[in-house]
């Protein structure tokens, strides 16, 4: 090993009981010899947990759309696209720079032409934009999984349709993939030039002030009015609505959402007002994962109330002490408007002016999307895609294939599709599938082996440090530079102190409550302060309880900064490790001035 290097990806040993983990995974995900000599890290920010093998597309399917969006429809000048591993059932990954700066120029002429376009016609491409997601989503959901009978019906002969059902199992289940593809080719269309707008503002900001720290230069975007927080304020609305028809006392710290659900259908009419309201503010506003999208076991709301009911007693507690529960957005707008005014007062020219603000203005054109895409992106349409899969894999279960419809997602995509084939040719023939000696062993096998591989601990890098780590969205995003790198390769000598990015201005103390399991969200109790390794923008009720945020991973314009900014709580964020050197129980005092998180006994 070269004596400035992390672990090599060829020298990672085994993880003991985890043997065969590869074949979870596509060989394109591996790691290759000559991957050594290059620097990769792990994205806990979207990965933190072991992947599933049906789970792996949601690595392989948003690379593609990243790097196509990026690399060939953009023309990005400095960047090409992202190269992701797997190792150990941990997704690693790799920007890859353009470096030769005649090609930089090449590329740069293509680049103003083409998102000089989008950014020109922000607004109208921004609202077709919502048409084709909106539609595409309509498409998920109409996906249906075909009913195999004894016959077909009759209606099918007579209406002249020409294919028997079992033909649509195959087209239905490659309709799932095939839209997920696209969502995420719409998903990147945007947000890597809403991004790329921002990263320009910021460079201009740090060569024109030096002195500017990077959570200044966010917060002259913050406290927009954007589509990820809604379903918190449909939280809100319910929980006013549970005081004005006098059911509060039903809202308790800890309770279990089914006996409160029961408790309310005993309560009458105010009940049923109270339940009908749920229902209506579930679709679309509860189709949010508790995740960020990219596992099928982080379940939406919809599917599991534990995280809104975690987050009704104390909003219900709030509006019966007649407190106001919106998000500080007007004060955050009145400081976003005194912070930019301080600075462009500063600027030396007439020229210099104009430039500020024509490059904050697009910066605050494209913000809106860069949050509320996430919506209907990763979350709306991912909740059906995955809700859709698992109905695949009930119809495998129940011809016998899998023991439990989630057993398909311990497949991957193309060998469900082998599994389904079984199934249409069993049918078809009047025999009988094979896949249950054949499936139901490798299920078995890989259950065992993610949790196996759970117990592994990813280093936060593998391979050659590189010489240089500037790239200013890996540092907004991961909250990687560096002074990271550094870190990571020498550790800390105060086991008291962890340091990260001043996400979000204030100084709180409080106990922490230490998790690494999105699922183990309702655990959180009020005033504590949440560390994590990353927070989700579908956390936003949480939000609503703790006292701050601590991420081991993320920069200053990572998700899990914007959300604390919006709710106006201290965080930091990009620590890589605050959940290895704190403990649930302990004190801890967060400084989201300076980027500082001292455990203090």
């Amino acid at each position: 090993m070269p004596e400035r290097s992390f672990p090599l990806p060829s020298e990672i040993e085994a993880v003991p009981g985890a043997e065969g983990w590869e074949a979870m995974y596509p060989y394109f995900s591996r790691f290759q010899p000559e991957d050594d000599q290059r620097f990769w890290f792990y994205n806990s920010m979207h990965f933190p947990e072991v992947v599933p093998a049906f789970d792996g597309i949601t690595s392989e399917v948003p690379y593609t759309a990243i790097g196509a969006n990026t690399a060939r429809l953009f023309s990005f000048p400095t960047t090409m696209g992202i190269e992701y591993r797997i190792l150990n059932g941990r997704v690693y990954i790799t920007a890859n720079p353009v470096l030769d700066e005649a090609e930089q120029g090449r590329r740069f002429v293509h680049f103003q032409e083409r998102a000089g376009h989008y950014y020109g016609n922000w607004d109208r491409i921004y609202g077709e934009w919502q048409q084709r997601i909106e539609a595409l989503i309509a498409e998920i959901e109409a996906v249906e999984v075909p009913v195999l009978g004894e016959l077909d019906p009759l209606e099918v002969v007579t209406g002249g349709r020409g294919f028997a059902s079992n033909h649509q199992v195959r087209e239905n289940f490659h309709r799932c993939i095939d839209l997920y593809s696209k969502m995420w080719h719409h998903h990147t269309e945007l947000l890597m030039l809403g991004y790329g707008a921002y990263v320009v503002f910021f460079e201009f900001c740090k060569q024109a002030f030096p002195e500017m720290g990077d959570q200044m230069v966010a917060r002259m975007v913050a406290g927009m009015d954007v589509t990820m927080y809604r379903p918190d304020d449909e939280l809100k609305e319910l929980a006013a609505l549970a005081v004005e028809l006098d059911l509060a006392d039903l809202f308790v710290e800890g309770a279990e959402p089914a006996k409160v659900l029961a408790a309310l259908g005993e309560r009458g009419n105010s009940g049923a007002r109270w339940l009908a309201a749920l229902e209506a503010a579930k679709d679309p506003w509860f189709n949010v994962s508790v995740g960020d999208g990219f596992y099928h076991h982080h379940l939406s709301w919809a599917d599991d109330l534990t995280v809104p009911f975690a987050a009704l007693p104390r909003y219900v507690e709030q509006v019966a002490a007649g407190e106001d529960l919106t998000r500080p957005t007007e004060r955050l707008a009145e400081e976003r408007d005194r912070i930019a005014a301080e600075y462009r007062a500063l600027l030396d020219s007439e020229d210099e002016e104009a430039a500020f603000d024509q490059m904050l203005g697009l910066c605050r054109q494209v913000f809106p999307y860069i949050e509320s895409h996430k919506f209907y992106c990763e979350h709306w349409f991912t909740t059906r895609f995955f809700q859709k899969i698992r109905a695949f894999g009930a119809l495998l279960a129940e011809r016998g294939v899998l023991l439990a419809a989630d057993d398909v997602f311990h497949l991957r995509h193309v060998e469900v599709e082998d599994a389904l084939a079984d199934v249409m040719l069993a049918w078809a023939s009047g025999g009988t599938e094979l896949g249950a000696r054949h499936w139901q062993p490798i299920v078995a096998e890989r259950k065992r082996i993610v949790e196996a591989l759970s117990g592994w601990s990813a280093p936060p890098a593998l391979g050659a440090v590189p010489e240089a780590l500037n790239d200013p969205a890996v540092k907004m995003l991961w909250g990687i530079t560096q002074e990271t790198v550094e870190t990571w390769l020498g550790g800390a000598d105060d086991d008291s102190t962890v340091r990260g990015y001043a996400a979000s201005p204030g100084v709180v103390e409080g106990i922490a409550r230490v998790l690494l399991n999105v699922n183990d969200i309702g655990q959180i109790r009020e005033g504590e302060v949440l560390v994590c390794p990353v927070t989700a923008p579908s956390w936003g009720p949480v939000f609503g309880k703790i006292a701050a945020a601590v991420s081991d991973i993320g920069g200053t314009m990572s998700h899990a900064a914007i959300v604390a900014r919006e709710y106006g709580m201290p965080a930091v964020v990009g620590t890589g490790m605050a959940t290895a050197r704190i403990r649930t129980g302990d004190r801890v005092r967060v400084d989201g001035d300076r980027g500082v998180v001292t455990v203090l006994s």
